[in-house]
C-alpha cells in the first residue's frame, strides 16, 4: 500500500523521518475584508484571496516539513460566493498528501457575517510546495500519517491531480519541443 512505502522512505540523512499527522499542521486564518482589498463591487479581489490562500497553505506546509517552502503550483481555485467588506475571510488549510520533497495542501476559504453569525463556503484551492533546504534544493518531506477517512480520501485524491498536474505539464513540453 502507497501509505506504508511511503512512511518507510529514508530522510535527507539517511535516517528514517517521523511521520505528522494531518492535524499537526493545520492552519485556521481569520481577517476582517477592509475596503482596500475589495473591487468596485465591495467584495474583496480574487487576487488577495489568492494571496491568503497561499500564506494560509504555506504555513501549513512549513509547520509539516519545518523548513522553508516555496510554491510549486496552484492546481484549482473555484470562487463560489463573494466576501463583502466587513465580513470576516475564514482559511482553514490542511496538508493532503506528502509526495517526496512535495505537499499538496487543500485550503477551503469561508465568509462570516460578523452580524448574523452565518457562514458561506466561498473558495476552495490546492497548492502543492517545495521543502527546499538552505541552499535552496528540494529537500525530502516526513510522511504525512492518516487517521480519518476524509483524510485517507483526501490523500487519495490528491495523487490523482498530481498524475494531471504532471500529464499536462509534460504533455506541454512536449508539444513546445514539437514546434521549435
Amino acid at each position: 500500500m502507497a501509505i506504508k512505502r511511503q512512511q518507510g522512505k529514508a530522510g535527507h540523512e539517511g535516517h528514517i523521518a517521523a511521520g505528522k499527522p494531518v492535524r499537526a499542521s493545520k492552519v485556521e486564518m481569520v481577517e476582517v475584508v477592509l475596503p482596500q482589498d475589495a473591487n468596485v463591487l465591495g467584495n474583496i479581489l480574487g487576487g488577495r484571496v489568492m494571496h491568503l490562500v497561499d500564506i494560509a497553505a504555506a504555513i501549513a506546509a512549513h509547520r509539516h516539513s519545518q523548513s522553508h517552502v516555496v510554491t510549486a503550483s496552484v492546481d484549482y481555485v473555484d470562487f463560489r460566493n463573494p466576501i463583502r467588506v466587513g465580513e470576516l475571510i475564514i482559511l482553514r488549510a490542511n496538508i493532503n498528501r506528502v509526495f517526496r520533497t512535495s505537499m499538496e495542501v487543500g485550503v477551503k476559504v469561508f465568509s462570516e457575517n460578523i452580524l448574523t453569525g452565518e457562514r458561506k463556503h466561498t473558495t476552495t484551492a490546492y497548492v502543492t510546495f517545495v521543502a527546499i533546504d538552505e541552499a535552496g534544493r528540494p529537500k525530502p518531506v516526513p510522511p504525512l500519517i492518516l487517521k480519518t477517512a476524509v483524510e485517507r480520501r483526501r490523500y487519495h485524491e490528491a495523487l490523482i491531480r498530481r498524475r494531471i498536474r504532471l500529464a499536462y505539464r509534460y504533455k506541454r513540453a512536449k508539444l513546445a519541443l514539437s514546434q521549435s
